[in-house]
This record gives structure tokens, C-alpha cells and sequence, in this order.
């Protein structure tokens, strides 16, 4: 599936050019972005996860800002993903069950615009692939009053340097042990319960 934004890297095979894989992005908001970063980060396929801002009405956002609840982003992660390992599909079957899709502007104690769900697309492969993904979750999972926002990406913000890596730096924070760790955990036995695959 493509989303217009392609990076090309060296493939499983090796340098000799004969095989290459061709990395896609994703950019999705469910909480805050610590405890996405540290879900998506642990995925086979997934190359690279940034914690940033995207949805908002002001350039160049800071984390205070952005907690104000006046510039109109959302807390994000991009990725970059191979979709030869893992499919925009697959990450969005993890996306659902990562956080509480039906809970407006708000994920447990995190309240506020900036903790909205959202899925901002790059394409319109993803837009239908995120809609009907969308649909599926309303059906199954949450039985109705998923309020997920499915929008265009126009613009992602890098977060400031010490919001990267935050689980894998500081697991021993509270906020980390409460939040955090629990999801993970739900998540390992749920894909051990699955077994492997797309």
C-alpha cells in the first residue's frame, strides 16, 4: 500500500541492490505519546518511531503549548514502517487495542484536544484503509462510539528531544509503571494468544 511518503532502504537480503524494501510512514494519536511510542517501537517491521505534534494551527509548537489545549494539536507518533513485515492494517489493529478509541479527548487521568484519537493519513490508500479499519473496531471491539478523527496529514512536528524514547529511558517513572507497563504487557499476551503473522 502506498502513502506517498517512501523511503527506500536495503532489504533482508543484503547490499548487493537486489532486494530493497520500501518504508512507509504512519502517523497516529491516541493519548499520550509516550505510551504509543513505547507500543509501536517494539513492533517487527516497524524501523523508527518519533514522538511530535500534528493537527494544530500554530508552526514550530512546544510541548507547553501544545498542553495548553490553544494551538489545536494532538500528541502523535510517526512511524516508519516496512510493510513487507507489517502492514498499515496490522498497525492499526494495535492502534485500536493500545487505547480507549470511544473516550473523547481523553485517555484515563490524560485530558485535553491534545489526547485526542486520531488518525492522520498520507494518502488516500490509507484514508479507505483507515475508515474501513475504523468500521471494523465499531463493529467488533468496541461495539459502537468509537470517536476516532481521521484526517489528512498537513504537518508533523518533532517533540522536543527528552519527550523520544521516554519509556525506554525512564521506565522506573511512576507515570510510566501505572500507564505504561500494564498496556504493554495486555498487548505481549494478546499477540502471544494470536500467534505470528500480518
Amino acid at each position: 500500500m502506498g502513502n506517498g511518503l517512501r523511503v527506500s532502504a536495503e532489504g533482508a537480503t543484503g547490499t548487493n541492490g537486489l532486494a530493497k524494501a520500501t518504508l512507509e510512514k504512519a502517523t497516529l494519536g491516541g493519548g499520550c505519546f509516550w505510551c504509543l511510542e513505547a507500543v509501536f517501537e517494539r513492533l517487527p517491521g516497524v524501523t523508527n518511531v518519533v514522538s511530535g505534534y500534528a493537527g494544530g494551527n500554530t508552526d514550530k509548537p512546544t510541548y507547553r503549548a501544545v498542553c495548553s489545549g490553544t494551538t489545536g494539536h494532538a500528541e502523535v507518533i510517526q512511524l516508519e514502517f516496512n510493510p513487507a513485515v507489517i502492514s498499515f492494517e496490522k498497525l492499526l489493529e494495535v492502534f485500536w487495542q493500545s487505547h480507549d478509541p470511544t473516550t473523547l479527548n481523553r485517555q484515563g487521568p490524560d485530558v485535553g484536544t491534545q489526547y485526542r484519537s486520531v488518525i492522520f493519513y498520507h494518502s488516500p490508500e490509507q484514508r479507505a484503509a483507515a475508515e474501513q479499519s475504523k468500521d471494523k473496531a465499531n463493529l467488533g471491539l468496541f461495539g459502537g462510539g468509537v470517536v476516532t478523527d481521521i484526517v489528512p496529514l498537513k504537518q508533523f512536528h518533532m517533540a522536543e528531544d527528552y519527550h523520544q524514547d521516554y519509556f525506554r529511558k525512564h521506565p522506573e517513572q511512576p507515570y510510566c509503571q501505572v500507564m505504561i507497563v500494564p498496556k504493554l504487557l495486555k498487548l505481549d499476551k494478546q499477540r502471544n494468544a494470536q500467534g505470528p503473522g500480518k
